[in-house]
């Protein structure tokens, strides 16, 4: 094992299990989900990791700033909603006409099934070494006091973050499962959980502007929506 990976694994004082950069994806994502069925009954939660060089800077500079789990944990709120779409709706009254035609008139866009975040453009494989954790937590949202991901560019912070994770996971029933230094992606085992996909796809967009700006083809809303309709897994990545 790479001796970084190591160090990094057990600075969370959890469980793990390591991937080797190389490794098929396919196995991260089966052993992602048999652990997940393990820890609603053993009292945990897991979340993959990607342990390239921007993640050990990152982990690095959290850990220089005395960041404190435990404060970000307890001092999560119920305000989630207001962080996603308080600015969102002051833009829906100022610029109606620019609203509507962002919303757009697509009816197919791309569904995702599997966790892609890991892979390597080149050859589809681990792009790094990827950790499998076992966070022991009760609630899913807690995942980001261990992954203070945030703060950066249009990337919002952990202590927002943490609240959006409680809200899509009370609304949705989805939870955050991959990380890297730039990608989140959550599981939604349950879909959209009958909420609406424009309202779904306003929350995401809202969370991630570059899920629409660089993830589609349209530029539009309505593209967005029609591909969550059917997906699992929502991916968000920050430029």
């Amino acid at each position: 094992m790479n001796p970084t990976t190591k160090q990094i694994a057990e600075s969370f004082g959890c469980e793990y299990k390591v991937f080797e950069a190389g490794t098929d994806p396919q196995l991260v994502e089966q052993a992602y989900m048999e652990t997940l069925k393990e820890g609603r009954t053993s009292g945990f939660w897991p979340a993959v990791l990607l342990v390239d060089e921007y993640v050990v800077e990152w982990l690095g500079i959290v850990e220089q700033d005395g960041y404190d789990r435990d404060q970000i944990i307890a001092g999560c709120g119920d305000n989630g909603e207001e962080i996603l779409m308080g600015p969102i709706k002051q833009f829906q009254e100022t610029h109606k006409e620019e609203w509507r035609d962002f919303i757009g008139e697509e009816t197919e866009g791309e569904e995702l099934h599997h966790f892609i975040g890991y892979c390597s453009f080149a050859d589809g494989t681990l792009e790094a070494d990827t950790l499998l954790l076992k966070f022991p937590i009760k609630n899913p949202w807690e995942i980001i006091g261990y992954l203070p991901m945030g703060g950066w560019n249009d990337c919002p912070g952990p202590e927002e973050m943490i609240a959006v994770c409680k809200y899509w996971y009370e609304k949705y029933g989805a939870f955050p499962a991959v990380f890297t230094h730039d990608v989140i992606e959550f599981c939604a085992p349950q879909g959209l959980n009958g909420v609406n996909s424009l309202e779904a796809a306003t929350e995401h967009y809202a969370f991630c502007h570059d899920r629409i700006d660089q993830g589609t083809r349209t530029y539009r809303l309505s593209e967005l929506a029609a591909g969550l309709e059917n997906s699992k897994v929502w991916y968000f990545w920050w430029d």
